[in-house]
């Protein structure tokens, strides 16, 4: 591998599967098996980034099954310590139509079955009451000089991969959430498990089935909205890589602080 050790990480979400052109590929295995697909390390404005697409370049790993600990593993293991996490949304307010960027501040979990965790055995409890990075968000929102993100949020994520019926959607509504995405967890507790920062970056491509009546989510509709801000989406996660601080010393890297873990950090 010729280029630096990458310190930050981008996980690439529905029709974002590749970020840069010139790149080293690298494949590896983990623990917890294979990540989605070879992570490529290229340069940004002098700084080693990683990019792994979430559900592998060919899409072929639906949100329930994608290797989510696996993949945050082999990125630690390389030297990432900061991810953004861009993914497709959908809103559950009128006011979030397709087309807005909304960088949330908090995560519901409504999955079922996925395992969501590194700590098997022995007492290791993360706190988690502030789900993404501070630092993270801030720099997404300062660097967001072509769009105007939504700041805060929160992100309600579900199982899928089927969409939600109107009922769901109007509850998910009714609660005060923002947006509905089915990747969001266990990305970013995994993350947290390994004292690493993670933010995430939500493009709304649809309004979800019960905010307003009319059409359903059709997957057609959410992937030629994202693929219509595709270059957006790219030029802000490339320039809060390169403005993220390389010196941390957020909550998320002090989450491992006095606790005691049952196999070595990679």
């Amino acid at each position: 591998m010729t280029t630096a050790r990458p310190d930050v990480a981008v996980i690439g979400g529905s029709g974002l599967y590749a970020l840069l052109d010139d790149v080293d590929e690298v494949t590896l295995d983990t623990p917890y098996g294979a990540p989605s697909d070879p992570i490529t390390i290229g340069t940004v404005e002098g700084r080693s980034v990683a990019f792994l697409p979430r559900h592998g370049r060919d899409h072929r790993y639906p949100p329930h099954l994608i290797p989510y600990r696996a993949n945050i593993w082999a990125l630690r293991s390389l030297g990432v310590r900061q991810i953004l996490a861009p993914c497709a949304v959908g809103g559950l307010r009128p006011e979030l139509g397709p087309g807005t960027f909304v960088v949330p501040d908090q995560l519901v979990d409504r999955t079922s079955g996925r395992v969501q965790t590194f700590h098997d055995v022995g007492a290791v409890h993360v706190s988690f009451a502030d789900p993404y990075c501070p630092t993270g968000r801030t720099t997404v929102l300062t660097e967001s000089t072509e769009v105007s993100p939504v700041d805060g949020g929160t992100m309600v994520v579900v199982e899928g991969p089927r969409f939600s019926t109107r009922a769901e959607s109007r509850w998910f509504s009714a609660q005060g959430w923002s947006v509905v995405n089915m990747t969001g967890h266990p990305e970013a507790v995994l993350a947290r498990e390994l004292a690493v920062c993670y933010t995430a970056v939500a493009l709304v491509t649809d309004l979800d089935a019960g905010v307003e009546t009319g059409e359903e989510v059709t997957q057609e509709e959410v992937f030629r909205v994202f693929a219509e801000n595709t270059d957006r989406m790219r030029a802000l996660v490339l320039r809060a890589a390169a403005a993220l601080p390389e010196e941390r010393d957020c909550a998320c890297s002090h989450a491992l602080d006095g606790i005691k873990l049952a196999f070595d950090l990679p």
